[in-house]
């Protein structure tokens, strides 16, 4: 019981509502509850306080989660390794959403021919990180930078370019763009970019097709990955690049636990994603 409270706190500190994590877990909302109150029980410790329709952790709790959130989700991981992955066991592939939709539908479309126990979902790169480390991921497809000391196995795909997209033509860089959300750490390296050429963020979306399509329509421009410009056929009118921005990129990679890499199945997806992952521009 001790251990389902722990994995339902973690929960709880993503998706910041009991509903959420019910959904997430598997459970009702109920022994959601159920799951926190006797954890606090059994702590002596209070660690969530209404707040409005959500839940905010107490310091207490931060604490917790701070202190064995990453030995919690290694010792996951390592259950998770003794599972004998066979034909039909379920492969959970995490993904960026905009690797999706730029290079994993055709492709997968003809993997599910010869292997249709695969389950694809989304999220950002931090939590594909954590749903691999953890077990709940068999494999994460990513965009963007991986945490320090992930202690997974990684194989680097493709340095993926950036464009502007503006609906006016644009002569110079511009003062203000649209970004993607800059407080994700896997896009610390744009903020970063954006600073050096004293480029505000006049928008951050929580998503790539967003931005663009608020850039056609006259906004401002948008600093999109070169998948989203392929994924939404956006003209090449609409399409810029300055050398000063040439640096700037985001990386594609595949994470997963080093002994997932021993099975078969979760070799040959690994061989298909890569194979459709451009190297070059």
């Amino acid at each position: 019981m001790l251990l389902e409270g722990i994995e339902t706190l973690l929960a709880l500190s993503q998706e910041k509502t009991m509903s959420r994590v019910g959904s997430q877990l598997y459970i009702s909302q109920s022994a959601v509850s159920k799951r926190i109150a006797l954890l606090e029980k059994k702590l002596g410790k209070k660690l969530i306080v209404p707040d409005g329709r959500h839940v905010r952790l107490t310091s207490a709790a931060n604490e917790l989660i701070a202190s064995i959130g990453p030995t919690f989700q290694e010792l996951q991981g390592r259950i998770y390794e003794q599972y004998d992955l066979q034909d039909q066991t379920i492969i959970k592939l995490d993904c960026s959403e905009t690797l999706v939709a730029g290079y994993l539908c055709k492709m997968m479309g003809e993997h599910f021919k010869c292997d249709a126990a695969i389950r694809i979902s989304t999220h950002h790169t931090p939590r594909i990180v954590e749903r691999v480390q953890s077990g709940k991921a068999t494999i994460g497809f990513c965009a963007g930078h991986l945490p320090a000391q992930h202690g997974l196995k990684v194989i680097s795909l493709w340095q993926e370019p950036f464009v502007l997209i503006s609906q006016a033509p644009l002569l110079q860089l511009p003062k203000q763009v649209l970004t993607n959300d800059l407080s994700n750490p896997a896009n610390r390296n744009q903020f970063d970019m954006l600073s050096q050429l004293k480029i505000e963020a006049l928008m951050e979306m929580d998503s790539y097709s967003a931005a663009a399509q608020l850039a056609l329509g006259g906004i401002a421009a948008a600093l999109v990955p070169l998948s989203v410009v392929k994924t939404l056929k956006i003209e090449a009118k609409y399409c810029f690049s300055f050398e000063s921005l040439k640096p700037l990129s985001r990386p594609i990679n595949i994470c997963l636990r080093p002994n997932s890499y021993q099975n078969e199945r979760v070799k040959r997806l690994i061989a298909a994603i890569v194979d459709v992952v451009p190297t070059t521009v």
